[in-house]
């Protein structure tokens, strides 16, 4: 039996030789009950090139090959928008999401997202995929976005994500003039009093943890970056006003647009094993012309001063 092209196949090894193939998939490379379930129907399991069920034994050598890739309908109106790509292969799509655009449609925002934009963009490609991006980032937060393409690559970045197996680099202009040149900010957080959407530290709320360092000290302005260990909604934001420097031009969370009209924040880095090679990766978005443009009008008030 032939088996079809575009497969995920691994090569058994010797401490495979008697293992289910089910039980390789599940403990080694973290393939969800749900994922395995998926693959029971039809064939779409493969050993040595002929067709096999999961609960069969393997044995060292045997080259396994999986279908993970199926026809599936687009969850969400696609639309011809800009869309700034900074990687794409089969697996996943990473993206420089732009200030103002919400990451999925929602009542307020039902049209114009990215994802009204990633799913434009694989139509015209003739693609029908689902929309799943991994994590997303507050509307008025530039930067990078990661989409997985299919089932296997969106569970297995969510494996990662869940077990803090990926790195998010943040940078970020907050007012006033930082001492420390680096430190941690361990500070819980929850719901402010009153509010759905605004975040506030307290002592009984959520675990939330972030690891910043001072690039740059302007007058009265100092330019951070920041490391997630915790994803919490609003943490990079909320923990600014808690340790008294909040971001410039968040005015939700203490900040004013005297520089700038929206929160100074843009995710920069995303670095993770590729879900398919496990090869290390790492996504790097530039600064959008906002960012930039404030970068040389404090060098300039520097000066000046």
């Amino acid at each position: 039996m032939n088996t079809p092209p575009d497969l995920w196949e691994y090569r058994l090894q010797a401490e495979d030789s008697g293992q289910k193939y089910m039980a390789i998939l599940r403990h080694k490379f973290h393939f969800s009950v749900k994922l395995l379930q998926h693959l029971k129907q039809g064939e779409r399991v493969w050993v040595n090139g002929k067709f096999s069920y999961l609960t069969a034994r393997g044995k060292e050598g045997d080259t396994l090959s999986i279908q993970l890739f199926s026809s599936e309908e687009a969850n969400i109106q696609g639309e011809d928008l800009p869309l700034d790509i900074l990687y794409e292969d089969e697996y996943m799509l990473a993206v420089n999401k732009p200030v103002g655009q919400v990451v999925h449609p929602n009542r307020r925002y039902p049209i114009n997202t990215l994802g009204n934009a990633v799913v434009g963009h694989w139509e015209r490609k003739g693609e029908s995929r689902l929309f799943r991006p991994i994590h997303r980032i507050d509307r008025n937060t530039s930067g990078v976005v990661v989409i997985a393409k299919n089932q296997f690559a969106h569970q297995q970045l969510a494996w990662q994500l869940e077990r803090g197996h990926i790195h998010k680099r943040y940078h970020g202009f907050v007012e006033g003039v930082v001492e420390e040149d680096n430190g941690l900010i361990d500070l819980s957080i929850g719901f402010a009093p009153n509010s759905f959407i605004k975040r506030q530290i307290q002592a009984d709320g959520m675990s939330a943890r972030t690891l910043f360092r001072v690039l740059h000290r302007y007058t009265n302005v100092t330019f951070l970056e920041f490391i997630l260990e915790t994803g919490r909604t609003h943490q990079i934001r909320a923990h600014c006003e808690g340790f008294g420097h909040p971001l410039l031009g968040d005015d939700l969370y203490g900040g004013t647009h005297t520089l700038l009209s929206r929160h100074a924040l843009h995710s920069s880095m995303y670095a993770f094993l590729h879900p398919a090679t496990r090869l290390p990766m790492v996504i790097r978005a530039p600064f959008p012309k906002d960012l930039r443009l404030l970068l040389i009008k404090l060098r300039d008030l520097d000066a000046d001063n």
